[in-house]
C-alpha cells in the first residue's frame, strides 16, 4: 500500500492571512470556515485527489533558508507577468534567475517563506 500527500503544511506566525495570500496566488478556494486567528487555515486542493496547503501556526520565527519551498508556473500568462502579480498581492522578489528567456525567479511571500516562479508552459514550447 501507498500513501498519498494530503497536505502540504506551513509553519507561520499568522496562518489566515497567508491563506488568503496563497489563495490569491493559485487561484484555489481558502476554507470559508478559517477567521482571522484560526491556528490553522486551509488552501483548498486544486482538484479532487490533489494536495492543498495548509498553514499551521508555528511557535518560533523562521530563521533561515527553507528547506522545502514551492515552484510555482502560471497557467494563463508568462512568468513575468505573475511576478508582477504576485508582487503586488504582497510578495517580495529575492533573486532574479531568468537568464536567457528560461530559468525563474526566487519570491517570498509576506511571511518571508521563498517560493519560486517558473516559466509557463507556453514558454516552454509544452502543453498546458
Amino acid at each position: 500500500m501507498t500513501s498519498s500527500i494530503r497536505w502540504i503544511s506551513i509553519d507561520c506566525a499568522d496562518p489566515y492571512p497567508l491563506s488568503r495570500f496563497y489563495g490569491a496566488v493559485t487561484g484555489w478556494p481558502t476554507d470559508d470556515e478559517d477567521r482571522p486567528g484560526h491556528d490553522e487555515c486551509a488552501v483548498l486542493p486544486s482538484a479532487p485527489g490533489h494536495p492543498g496547503l495548509l498553514f499551521t501556526r508555528g511557535p518560533e520565527a523562521r530563521t533561515g533558508k527553507n528547506r522545502l519551498h514551492l515552484d510555482l508556473q502560471p497557467i494563463d500568462r508568462t512568468r513575468d507577468e505573475e511576478v508582477d502579480r504576485v508582487i503586488a498581492l504582497g510578495a517580495t522578489l529575492i533573486a532574479d534567475r531568468r537568464g536567457r528567456g528560461q530559468g525563474w525567479v526566487v519570491l517570498a511571500d509576506p511571511e518571508g517563506n521563498e517560493f519560486c516562479m517558473n516559466t509557463s508552459p507556453a514558454e516552454r514550447g509544452a502543453p498546458g
